[in-house]
């Protein structure tokens, strides 16, 4: 489920960057866009759906550590947070 999770991000991702950088470099192609990224979602969430209750709570609570996680890193290891530190000194 944590891999198909991370799959709807990454289809929702093509999207959401294609419509608010449409001129950016990209190495890497995605045919048929956006037919190609909304069939992904489509399929990941469909599959989803038939995973048991069990794994969704599984999902769920880790996704609740790891975000705890990133945060509590991210606003202790912040450049910008430092970079104003420093500015106030």
């Amino acid at each position: 489920i944590g891999t198909l999770l991370a799959f709807v991000m990454v289809c929702a991702g093509v999207l959401i960057l294609r419509k608010q950088q449409p001129n950016v470099h990209r190495p890497f192609k995605t045919p048929l866009v956006p037919l190609v990224p909304i069939l992904g979602i489509l399929t990941c969430f469909a599959m989803m759906t038939f995973l048991p209750g069990d794994t969704w709570l599984r999902l769920i609570i880790w996704l609740a550590i790891g975000l705890v996680i990133y945060f509590t890193y991210g606003k202790k290891n912040s450049v910008l947070r430092k970079a104003m530190a420093a500015k106030k000194e």
